[in-house]
């Protein structure tokens, strides 16, 4: 097919919305290592999980062995609401750079969220809606999980707790407001409302705060609350399922024009939209039908994959939660302030973490300043004001058109494009104005918090 007949955005149709979730664990050879109690070490089972997650959650949370799981036509014609979303062929970016290379990219911000954390978002309201509870806690880096959680509550009528990092809560007052406009409290963590939140502010004075500790915060207020659940927005293997809807339909909508990508690459914090793109492609490469060069793109001021370690670690920094075997910098390791606020946790998927660890994908780490240079970039010729995060990945998206253009190869990029940022003026302001700054942790800054990682027999591998 000549390019002529590939159109600027391919939609699929509202029928062809997904019907399953993918589930790649299913066909993970080496599986990822399942969630272990915080003080006995042992494998956690269905009713340890159940006090602090909804009971239908749990179950997709233990699954890895079937490879597809039914979505509920509820949340499907939640979906239908702003789904399916384009496929875009960034035409306009290939000829600035002047590169044969192809570029596309799947667009999650056509949501009044603005973001792809409604995908999830929606599945997991809705099943706490069923087991009757009266609300759910949870925490926000940037913003766009609590936006999208804020959003699900208010359409099935539960009650939402966000406990929002505290940098973000104060760059990011707009998307605060529209929390608290779906009927969300919003608290800046750490805060003085919980236990873990008073020894946070004790031990840390001033500090801006961390999604490990937002998610202690969390978890303490759904367990002291009756009839609430703890719901996260990454980082678990039921929110990485629930996202598959991204890879999904940018297969599908590939596979209309017999696109074949040679590249994927996504923004990498907890994992979630990283693991959504990539799945149904992961699942052809363990099958051994084709292979993909994935990339994961990760802040250098929070480089889990990149100078992390492997190992079971706390996914919180109170060290309430369970552990998981991730790449991990340790859950007292306190990032920057950056602007990419989505992307500030100490840990990584472990799914995405057992991949990495059994080089199916790669991951790089990329400097605030340049990440904003591509954003700006990109804005200025596709006409999105892309979200800090997403440009992560366009970041190395333009690295690797460039480097087609070096070597005259004509390579398909797919690259994820999670959310918008015009609730990130505050961090455009401070590039314009030339007040953004990177900051690198030194091995010294790293080794505190990954010294302080849990030692135990078979851990630290």
């Amino acid at each position: 097919m000549s390019e002529k007949e590939i159109p600027y955005k391919i939609y699929l149709s509202e029928s062809e919305v997904p019907k399953a979730w993918y589930n790649v664990r299913a066909e993970m050879k080496n599986k990822p290592a399942p969630l272990i109690h915080p003080g006995t070490h042992q494998v956690l089972k269905f009713d340890d999980l159940r006090p602090i997650f909804c009971d239908e959650l749990v179950k997709q949370e233990l699954n890895d062995t079937d490879p597809w799981i039914d979505i509920p036509e509820e949340i499907r014609g939640f979906y239908r609401m702003y789904r399916p979303s384009p496929l875009v062929r960034a035409y306009c970016l290939e000829k600035k750079l002047g590169t044969p290379a192809k570029i596309y990219y799947k667009f999650e911000g056509n949501n009044t969220s603005g973001s792809h954390k409604l995908n999830s978002s929606i599945a997991q309201a809705y099943y706490a809606k069923q087991q009757g509870l009266k609300g759910v806690t949870t925490e926000t880096g940037a913003g766009q999980w609590g936006t999208a959680l804020s959003m699900a509550c208010a359409y099935f009528g539960l009650d939402c707790k966000v406990f929002m990092v505290k940098c973000s809560y104060e760059q990011k007052p707009f998307r605060r407001e529209v929390m608290r406009t779906y009927g969300a409290s919003v608290t800046p963590s750490p805060s003085m409302t919980t236990e873990v939140g008073k020894k946070m502010n004790a031990e840390f004075p001033g500090t801006t705060g961390s999604l490990g500790c937002a998610i202690s915060e969390a978890v303490e207020c759904a367990t002291k609350n009756p009839g609430y659940r703890y719901v996260l927005g990454s980082v678990l293997s039921q929110v990485l399922l629930h996202q598959t809807v991204i890879g999904l339909e940018a297969k599908a909508a590939m596979d209309k024009y017999d696109i074949v990508p040679d590249i994927i690459i996504g923004c990498a914090g907890g994992g979630s939209n990283l693991g959504g793109l990539i799945s149904p492609f992961m699942g052809q490469k363990l099958r051994g039908e084709r292979d993909y060069q994935i990339i994961a793109v990760e802040p250098a001021s929070c480089p889990s994959f990149t100078r992390g370690v492997f190992a079971y670690d706390f996914c919180d920094t109170g060290h309430v939660c369970p552990l998981a075997k991730m790449y991990t910098l340790g859950s007292e390791f306190m990032p920057s302030a950056n602007h990419a606020g989505g992307l500030r946790y100490h840990g990584m998927s472990s799914i995405l973490s057992q991949l990495y660890h059994d080089k199916l994908i790669e991951a790089r780490s990329v400097e605030q300043t340049s990440v904003f240079e591509a954003a700006e970039y990109f804005a200025r010729v596709e006409g999105i004001l892309p979200a800090p995060e997403s440009s992560h990945a366009i970041r190395v998206a333009i690295d690797e058109a460039i480097k087609c253009k070096e070597t005259g190869e004509a390579k398909t990029i797919l690259f994820g494009l999670t959310g918008t940022g015009y609730f990130d003026l505050k961090a455009y302001e401070a590039y314009n104005d030339h007040k953004m700054s990177d900051y690198i942790p030194t091995d010294a800054d790293l080794k505190k918090s990954i010294d302080a990682i849990p030692h135990f027999p078979g851990n630290l591998m």
